[in-house]
């Protein structure tokens, strides 16, 4: 049970934090979904972050992964979002933006979890 609320604590924390800042930084007008592609990037380093931490020396446990990476950073990124924005590509026939977002998002996204865990086990 605590674990449950562990993750359910963290998932609101995360979603709260995602929506304002998705909030703040999507562009209605443009159609240019930047909050998301954010989040999901810091998302990414930041798990890339906690799990470094729980293999280096095993500086979280297992309780803390639960808080951060599968609460927190589970509510903070988005997936079901960023697949809703690239439909919305799809159907405006705005084939470019879907490419380049998509693309970006995978590319940007590994990339950032691998760095995560690099600063974390390299450099801290």
């Amino acid at each position: 049970m605590k674990q449950l609320v562990l993750v359910f604590i963290g998932g609101g924390f995360g979603s709260v934090l995602r929506f304002v800042l998705s909030k703040a930084l999507n562009n209605t007008e443009t159609g240019i979904p930047l909050g998301t592609f954010l989040v999901n990037i810091l998302g990414s380093l930041l798990i890339g972050c906690i799990l470094g931490l729980v293999a280096k020396n095993e500086m979280l446990t297992y309780n803390h992964s639960l808080l951060l990476a599968t609460g927190f950073c589970g509510g903070f990124t988005t997936f079901s979002t960023f697949a809703y924005e690239n439909h919305v590509f799809l159907k405006s026939g705005d084939f470019i933006s879907f490419a380049i977002y998509t693309i970006a998002s995978f590319v940007l996204g590994f990339l950032a979890v691998f760095l995560g865990i690099y600063i974390i086990k390299n450099i801290i």
